[in-house]
């Protein structure tokens, strides 16, 4: 066995797997010859495994024995064959299961089955086992969905349909994210100006609610044709009343425990959608280039403590600091140092720079102030000195050295407006790693200098409008855009007033909004906030006692809830559930409290949250306010997106019948941990003391076949509708179903990036087909299955119960990976033991006694007990990945299954996850290393057939006799023991699929002469098998081709063998061959 990593480069991936053996040529069993052949393999993040390493001896699967079914096929088709006279006695496999899915077809002809039945609904109120809570994260109501959509959807059906089979109430509510930004820009955008005009709120309103109700329909129609299963006649939305209401109520208890205050501070601020923003609502692109300066502001005193070490330097000492947002530095309140660093006084010297040839250039640009005669002197932290003197390309001559906290209250004046501001002391955040070691501080528009500026009493000032363009505050800049023309003002003014050392591009990661992807800014606004800080700890405690799939994702949102600031839940649009609070007319203080707040949402619970906007007052204060209703006015503010959604465990598991929080399972990309498992963490924290969910598993993102994020401008998008349904053109873009597309979910280890694209689809396909053909195999030799003729297991062939102790195996196997969610390992399995092993060995040995060993003979009989065990276990093992090829196969089946209870299972849903037979594994230890001998001796006995079929000395391996020798007693008596087995099935000549095979005691040198075709052969790694070939001995029989001494022995039948001449006695009535 050997694995192959899937992300190696294309060119170093072509193998093949091995191939089966014993495949006819005929039409009759070319529908289930499993060529595994994989061709080239691309970067699917899986492992690919092969089971053998006689690839090489491929052409021998293709020249076995394929006598009696090509002979009753060519006879069905009305062939001349001899006279035929045997042709109907040969069980040929018969079944109406198509080997085409056609899936475009038949999974909606499925769907129906299951819709008009009520599938769902009937297994899970069949179900009496625990319930099983999925809590589904609601995605955005906004537009098409893309393949991460279908990634996530697809892992929580498999999880669910799973929980199904174990017999589990599952409850699966999908949701989707209804308010919000998105949303109504994309109603502002289906309008002109002149309907823009006239557009009042509530207008505004109507129509953002019909645009997310017909996405949700749209999106649902996806999810649903992917094979998704959930109770979609009601789902939760957001924009639902009593959705809305549990929202309110939810606020109003964080409000209620003074978790929810009203406060000016910075918060990340979307000029191109005039809101604030939370986290997880910015995206950092690669590629921003900002314009960062170096400036210097004059030093005009200093304390006592530090007067001594700085009072030589003045008039001419300056701060230096680096900033990469000038057009902050009207709002400058202060320079923040650290007070454990090191700082230096230096003199600058000769400059190797030629300001003139920089000039324009996009690159550095040195400052006015380095061509005047009179340098100053400047601050910067000492280890930071070489550094500079290599950016700006000149001299620093130390002069003296100084702690930081020797420099707090020191004072300067604004380059800008001539004020008086002082030096401070920072956090850690103050580092030689970049800059100058000193940091410009401006409260209004950073978290840091706004944590600084109350520390100091700061004036938090912020002469930004909600455009992003300066206020009358600013003076001479009012009205610039502060990103565009407006910060190249600013870096204009301080170099013409000599307040510029350098400046120069900096690329880096800088916040964007994520709906108009356009640059954001930090600005300080009066908006309302979640204060987090009042239970972090709690968030913590709570993370500990939360499974995280993978285990680092424990890491990662611990890491955010430590560092994250209070969470601004307010925002400035319409579309959304608004803020309940009032607003006194004259001091403009808030008005909210408990009676406020629980009439608001009773309100709205009745009505939807429009009566916000068409309501008056008067309305919407409860009976102790209502008199006053003339001194308060609405407040205008929606909350926060994440708000919603983070309050769905209040509004769907705590409200609906069925239901309770915490949710066994919550599934989401990696992004949610900033977004949904946080906000609804934070919100259940706060108000019930625990978390939502008692595991949490995240995915990663979908990447093309090469890695690369997938973009229209890259043409590498893959949508999952033409996945499924195919594209304009068929060639180009083929329709596969969504079975293959949810095999490929099954397939990648989510817990990374996933990576797909067309040639994976392809693979995707074939592994589906061969995995179908196998299926097929099943039915069609079952086909005259009685579940009554079944043989019990202490009476079955050795063959027989070593398939059945593989097959436990591997159904144990994959209920472990299932139970993991390591959906992946599944695959594996599947793809080695469903269509490599199986067809390569056991239906491979099998053919023989299924079409010629007699309709109702021991031998076939126990062979199709074994049949009916591996189908009834691999179509439900596969259910929850595959289900609309198990339910093809399970409407296909040609007997009824009945569970353990009595209750016969019509889908395949009902039948519960296969109980296995404790006896199927108690095979012993030595037999289960014996057998896996024989399949390695099988292996070499196949190389060396082959070697004689080139040597023209046989052409059908029926044709060949096999001579063994092994020097190892054991060895050679279990050999020998399997040539004369009661059972024919156990016979070693039916297992190598040839006419005879003797064990020889020993190597006399006349035999060897006569046996042309020999060699030694290692087994096991120790055992040495000399194996030889000659031809078969005595005649072929007609109808099987094995060949016998007993041919001829028969007068009624002189050209049959002794087992057909059995089994033509047995049949008293010839049975009618045919091929579906």
């Amino acid at each position: 066995m050997y694995a192959v990593n899937w992300m190696t480069p294309p060119q170093a991936m072509v193998f093949s797997q091995r191939a089966c053996f014993s495949r006819s040529r005929s039409t009759a069993l070319s529908i289930f010859c499993f060529r595994s052949s994989l061709d080239k393999v691309s970067q699917l993040n899986v492992k690919c495994y092969s089971t053998s390493s006689y690839g090489e001896f491929d052409s021998v699967s293709r020249r076995r024995s394929r006598g009696p079914v090509m002979a009753a096929k060519k006879a069905s088709e009305g062939t001349k064959q001899e006279d035929g006279r045997y042709k109907h006695t040969i069980d040929l496999p018969k079944t109406n299961f198509s080997m085409r899915a056609n899936a475009r077809v038949r999974e909606p002809e499925i769907q129906k089955l299951w819709d008009d039945s009520q599938v769902f609904k009937r297994i899970v109120d069949r179900n009496n086992g625990e319930s099983f809570i999925l809590h589904d994260g609601p995605p955005y109501a906004n537009g098409d969905l893309h393949i991460g959509h279908a990634l996530n959807k697809i892992l929580k059906d498999i999880i669910n349909r799973y929980k199904l089979l174990q017999n589990y109430k599952v409850h699966y509510v999908p949701g989707w994210d209804c308010h919000g930004l998105p949303i109504e820009l994309k109603v502002l955008q289906s309008m002109d100006q002149d309907t823009r005009k006239e557009l009042t709120p509530l207008k505004l309103r109507t129509k953002a609610a019909k645009f997310a109700k017909d996405t949700v329909k749209s999106q649902m129609k996806s999810f649903k044709r992917y094979g998704v299963w959930g109770e979609w006649n009601n789902p939760y939305l957001t924009l639902n009343p009593e959705y809305e209401a549990a929202q309110i109520e939810v606020f109003g208890q964080m409000a209620i425990q003074g978790y929810i205050y009203r406060g000016r501070k910075p918060v990340h601020w979307s000029p191109s959608s005039r809101t604030a923003l939370a986290e997880a609502e910015l995206e950092y692109p690669e590629g921003h280039v900002s314009k960062s300066i170096y400036a210097i502001f004059k030093l005009v005193s200093a304390p006592p403590s530090a007067y001594g070490l700085l009072e030589e330097f003045f008039p001419h000492l300056c701060l230096a600091v680096w900033t990469t947002t000038p057009w902050t530095i009207p709002a400058n309140a202060a320079v923040a140092v650290n007070s454990k660093l090191q700082y230096a006084v230096v003199e600058m010297c000769s400059s190797n720079k030629d300001p003139s040839t920089s000039e324009g250039s996009g690159r550095q640009k040195l400052g006015n102030v380095l061509n005047g005669q009179d340098k100053p002197f400047l601050i910067v932290a000492a280890d930071l000195v070489p550094t500079l003197e290599s950016k700006w390309g000149m001299k620093l001559a130390v002069k003296t050295t100084l702690l930081g906290s020797d420099l707090e209250n020191c004072r300067y004046v604004h380059p800008i407006d001539n004020r008086e501001c002082p030096v401070v002391i920072g956090g850690d955040y103050i580092t030689t790693e970049s800059g100058t070691g000193l940091v410009h501080t401006a409260p209004g528009h950073g978290q840091e200098d706004y944590a600084t500026g109350l520390k100091y009493g700061l004036p938090i000032f912020s002469p930004v409008d909600d455009d992003g363009r300066f206020t009358e505050e600013a003076g001479q800049f009012c009205g610039l855009d502060v990103l565009g023309d407006g910060n190249d003002a600013i870096v204009k003014y301080l170099d013409e007033h000599m307040s510029i050392i350098m400046e120069e591009p900096y690329k880096h990661k800088y916040p964007y909004d994520w709906r108009s992807k356009k640059p954001t800014i930090f600005r300080a606004t009066e908006q309302w906030f979640a204060s987090v800080e009042g239970f972090r700890q709690a968030a913590f405690d709570a993370i500990d006692q939360v499974a995280w799939i993978p285990e680092q994702a424990e890491n990662r949102i611990s890491a955010m809830i430590s560092t994250r600031s209070d969470w601004c839940i307010s925002r400035q649009r319409i579309w959304g559930v608004p803020i309940p609070v009032f607003y006194n007319v004259h001091s403009k203080e808030p008005l909210m409290d408990e009676e406020t707040i629980d009439h608001i949402k009773n309100l709205i619970a009745k009505k939807g949250s429009d009566v916000w906007w068409y309501m008056t007052v008067e309305e919407l204060l409860p009976d102790k306010y209502r008199s006053m209703a003339s001194e308060y006015q609405k407040g205008t503010d929606t909350m926060d997106v994440w708000f919603d959604s983070g309050s769905s465990w209040a509004a769907v598991l705590a409200k609906r019948d069925g239901l309770s929080c915490p949710a066994d399972l919550y599934l989401e990309g990696t992004d949610q941990h900033r977004g949904w498992f946080q906000s609804s963490l934070l919100t259940s924290i706060a108000t019930r003391g625990k978390a939502p969910y008692s595991c949490v598993i995240t995915h990663g993102f979908v990447l093309d076949e090469k890695g690369l994020k997938m973009s229209k401008s890259l043409g590498n998008v893959v949508d999952p509708n033409i996945v499924i349904e195919g594209g304009k053109n068929s060639k180009e873009a083929t329709g596969y179903g969504a079975d293959v597309l949810r095999l490929w979910v099954s397939s990648v280890d989510y817990t990374g990036d996933v990576m797909i694209g067309p040639q994976i689809l392809r693979q995707m396909s074939d592994i589906y087909r061969k995995l179908r053909g196998t299926l097929r195999y099943l039915l069609s030799n079952l086909h005259d299955w009685d579940p009554e003729n079944a043989v019990s297991y202490s009476n079955l062939p050795m063959i027989d119960q070593h398939a059945l102790f593989q097959l436990g195996n591997v159904v144990k196997s994959i209920k472990d990976s299932y139970e993991n969610y390591q959906f992946y390992k599944i695959f594996q399995i599947l793809q080695r033991f469903a269509i490599v092993d199986l067809s390569n060995f056991y239906f491979d040995v099998a053919k023989d006694r299924l079409y010629v060993g007699g309709t109702a003979s021991f031998t076939r009989r126990s062979c199709q007990t074994v049949l009916a065990a591996h189908l009834l276990s691999i179509v439900r093992v596969i259910a929850p990945i595959l289900p609309h090829l198990a339910e093809d196969v399970w409407q296909s089946l040609p007997f009824e299954h009945t569970t353990e209870d009595g209750f016969v299972a019509k889908f395949v849903f009902e039948s519960r996850w296969p109980e296995l037979d404790e006896r199927w594994f108690s095979m012993a230890t030595e037999d289960v290393d014996f057998w896996a001998k024989i399949l390695e001796l099988r292996t070499e006995v196949n190389k060396v057939l082959e070697i004689a079929r080139s040597g023209k000395l046989i052409g059908s391996s029926l044709d060949a006799k096999i001579y063994l020798h092994s020097a190892d007693a054991d060895m050679a008596s279990r050999l020998h023991g399997m040539c004369i087995a009661r059972n024919d099935a156990d016979m070693l000549h039916r297992i190598f699929i040839t006419s005879q095979v003797e064990i020889l005691s020993s190597l006399e040198s006349e035999l060897m002469e006569n046996i042309p075709y020999k060699g030694d052969y290692l087994i096991g790694g120790k055992s040495r098998i000399w194996i030889g070939v000659s031809r078969a001995e005595g005649s072929k029989c007609e109808r099987c081709w094995n060949y016998s001494p007993q041919v001829g022995s028969f007068s009624e039948h002189p050209t049959l063998c002794s087992r057909c001449y059995n089994v033509i006695g047995a049949q008293l009535l010839p049975a009618v061959a045919a091929v579906s």
